[in-house]
């Protein structure tokens, strides 16, 4: 009987309609993305759902990326990059992301779930998530370094040409090109980007030394201020979240303001520096005593120079990371978990063996990733074990 269709078929009818344009949408978005080879991403369609129960972290990861491989942590996802690209599994060791691409000398570096993987002396650089690949480069000039800030925008300094020594070349988190600057006056160590995306700290050497160069606001070449140290050599720059430039220098760690103005947080003269890490809440540095084999301290700093802990070594120190208030060590003899105080942390006696690994990295929460080229092993500070009566009061 026409216009007086049965009210159950006619809602029948409508949900057939509606789940046809859903599928035809599904489809068509695939199409695309295929087409169009931007890869495929159902990010949005998982977010109709609701969200699963986290998975245990696993306790052995396995990637397959090559030779030489380094590790980032993302947060809820480990990314590794090695001569044959880049992988990323989650927590439970579940592939989330591959990009196949060749390295001769993988580096990689993470920031707030997003990180930037880059060919040393070589042109391909990739940025991703745990999810997608955000921008794929080619440079033009042989990569020196590349860095990511905490808004996703990052910055790739390769060697120049035509007289420069060297071009810093930043990007947003879109990965369009928003500004670049050549030095001829140094060559080019490193770069920096400020939280808030406003200015480009560029670490080049001299020739008395080394030099941190400001650029501010990010629209004109002519730099805004300098901070020079004469006859010593800054290793590597940092921003923390609130405050000045961090610097580690061969001597000391020192902060330097946008005004160019240098102070120093802690001085080690008369010591070698070997491994160091920056974290929010500390700096650890580890130093060696000259002459006397692998004798000498780690010592972990509040972002204020404060003096944390201090404890004695005696063995190498091959490897060291810091992440969530917790330090991880990987001496030649196996790993070890610490607090910012360097209290030492109890591991399982279930852990993983870590036989093999050249490098660790910390995941907070009392977990850390010991790695090497044929094995990625968690270990876990162990929740069973409590302190001594006499301590716990």
């Amino acid at each position: 009987m026409t216009g007086n269709e049965n009210p159950k078929k006619k809602k029948r009818r409508l949900i057939r309609i509606i789940g046809s344009l859903l599928s035809l949408a599904v489809l068509t978005y695939i199409a695309i993305m295929l087409i169009s080879g931007r890869g495929l991403s159902l990010s949005w369609l998982t977010g109709l759902f609701p969200d699963r129960e986290p998975a245990e972290m696993a306790d052995e990861f396995h990637f397959e990326v090559g030779r030489d491989r380094v590790f980032a942590y993302l947060g809820d996802s480990l990314a590794a990059a090695g001569t044959l690209g880049v992988q990323v599994l989650d927590i439970g060791g579940g592939e989330t992301l591959r990009d196949p691409f060749r390295m001769s000398k993988p580096a990689i570096s993470a920031l707030n779930g997003r990180a930037i993987a880059f060919d040393i002396g070589g042109s391909a650089v990739r940025v991703f998530d745990k999810s997608r690949t955000v921008s794929t480069i080619e440079t033009h000039g042989a990569i020196v370094s590349a860095s990511i800030n905490r808004n996703g925008w990052f910055c790739v300094c390769t060697l120049g040409s035509g007289g420069y020594k060297g071009v810093a070349t930043v990007y947003n988190d879109k990965g369009n090109v928003v500004y670049n600057v050549s030095l001829s006056s140094g060559y080019i160590l490193s770069a920096e980007l400020s939280p808030d995306n406003g200015s480009l700290a560029v670490l080049n050497l001299t020739g008395n030394g080394s030099r941190i160069t400001f650029y501010h606001g990010l629209s004109s070449e002519s730099a805004d201020n300098a901070y020079d140290f004469p006859g010593g050599l800054i290793v590597d720059i940092w921003y923390p979240p609130d405050g000045d430039l961090v610097a580690v220098t061969t001597e000391s760690l020192i902060t330097v303001s946008k005004n160019g103005v240098g102070g120093e947080l802690y001085a080690f003269h008369g010591r070698r520096l070997g491994a160091y890490a920056f974290e929010d809440d500390f700096f650890a540095l580890h130093l060696l005593d000259y002459g006397v084999g692998y004798r000498g301290q780690l010592v972990t700093l509040a972002p204020d120079g404060k003096l944390l802990g201090v404890l004695a070594t005696d063995r190498e120190l091959v490897s060291v990371s810091s992440c969530g208030g917790y330090l991880a060590i990987l001496r030649n003899d196996g790993p070890g978990l610490f607090s910012a105080e360097l209290e030492e942390c109890p591991i399982s006696a279930e852990r993983v063996p870590t036989t093999g690994a050249s490098l660790i990295l910390s995941l907070g929460d009392g977990a850390a990733l010991a790695a090497g080229d044929h094995s990625a092993a968690v270990i876990r500070a162990d929740a069973s074990e409590e302190l001594p009566e006499d301590d716990a009061q």
